[in-house]
């Protein structure tokens, strides 16, 4: 099978309180979706990878991602996530059978995490996420932050990507959610929405997404620790 890679970096970070926001922020010597692409660029099997960019801003994602040989295109992102990862999947070759789709601001993944969502794809699944269970006590609340529930946190996992699916399921998801107006928070919710099936696999908690400034102080550290011990 033939596999391409989206990152989705799209979104213009207005939480993150910095001009060009999380993805272009400055990380390790480099920036936050440069190392991000990094780790897909040199992973065997992934030929081709498309980013997903704030419109306003391409030009310095290009500037940036130019060493990288396997990004064949960077194209505007959309209103949603949900449109920015559409149009990302929308430029990969026709010849691809499997998407990988990550976060642009999740940059300390891995490459046997991508690796081991990759494998959990077989014929008899839609599509894989990566994520691990959730360790603390999930509390439902209401719009005055009362709490209305406990939740059963032994049914919980928290998503991360990548994510992987086959990309006609896509195609299908897709449609399925334009059709029904359904805005999915992941891609794993839109196939889920329409009846797919998704297996998590367990991924490392240090793969979290840059939100805030104060998540790259973890970044880094994460980053210093795996040199030192490489």
């Amino acid at each position: 099978m033939t596999l391409g890679a989206v990152i989705a970096a799209g979104g213009k970070g207005e939480r993150f309180g910095r001009p060009g926001g999380k993805q272009l922020a400055p990380l390790a010597g480099t920036t936050v979706v440069s190392h991000t692409v990094g780790v897909f660029d040199t992973l065997p099997g992934i030929d081709t990878i498309v980013v997903v960019a704030d419109p306003d801003a391409l030009e310095v994602f290009g500037d940036e991602l130019e060493g990288f040989s396997r990004v064949r295109t960077i194209v505007p992102g959309g209103a949603t996530r949900q449109e920015s990862v559409e149009a990302g999947v929308a430029a990969l070759g026709a010849d691809v059978d499997v998407v990988v789709i990550h976060d642009g601001a999740r940059p300390l993944v891995t490459a046997p995490t991508v690796l081991s969502a990759i494998e959990a794809l077989d014929e008899t699944i839609d599509g894989v996420a990566v994520g691990h269970p959730a360790y603390d006590t999930v509390k439902s609340v209401d719009a005055d932050r009362f709490v209305i529930g406990t939740e059963d946190r032994s049914r919980l996992w928290l998503a991360q990507t990548p994510q992987v699916f086959w990309r006609v399921v896509l195609h299908r998801a897709y449609a399925w959610a334009e059709r029904t107006g359904f805005i999915g928070t992941d891609d794993a919710s839109l196939v889920e929405h329409m009846g797919g099936r998704v297996r998590m696999v367990m991924g490392p908690r240090d793969n979290i997404k840059i939100t805030v400034a104060q998540d790259l102080a973890f970044a880094e550290a994460v980053l210093k620790a795996r040199r030192g011990s490489s």
